[in-house]
């Protein structure tokens, strides 16, 4: 599981370093493509593959379907971590969530979410926001 949420930066060269407590739960090789909100998911290599799966059994006759898989996996790369513990985003995932220079990188369960510094401030939720979602959740049969 992943969790915590960590500042860092985007260098010139579209290089990012990942910290380690991600690192050493991703693996040397792991899956970035574009997530929703516009973010980036990053997935390990294990959970990528369990997602494939699921897509293979979606039905090719849904038009959602098959535009979510081509928005979902088109955009895929699979990164390797360098020696200096960084990864190369490929310009179309930094440009997807407007990765220039600050950035946020969360933990988020099975995966981590890349999100430019701005896009995660917006995102951020009021504490009375987060009382009307709890309760939401809480209909969902979601309790903490």
């Amino acid at each position: 599981m992943f969790m915590g949420e960590y500042n860092h930066t985007v260098d010139t060269k579209g290089r990012l370093i990942v910290p380690s407590k991600f690192r050493d739960q991703l693996g040397d090789e792991f899956v970035v493509t574009k997530g929703l909100d516009g973010c980036l998911f990053v997935y390990t290599l294990d959970e990528w593959h369990k997602i494939e799966e699921k897509f293979r059994d979606i039905t090719a006759t849904s038009k959602d379907a098959r535009k979510f898989a081509r928005f979902f996996f088109s955009g895929a790369a699979t990164c390797e971590v360098d020696k200096q513990g960084r990864i190369l985003l490929p310009p179309v995932l930094r440009e997807y969530a407007d990765l220039q220079k600050d950035v946020v990188l969360a933990g988020v369960l099975s995966r981590v979410e890349i999100w430019s510094k701005d896009r995660w401030l917006e995102n951020t939720y009021e504490e009375d926001e987060m009382d009307d979602i709890a309760e939401h959740m809480a209909e969902l049969g979601f309790s903490i």
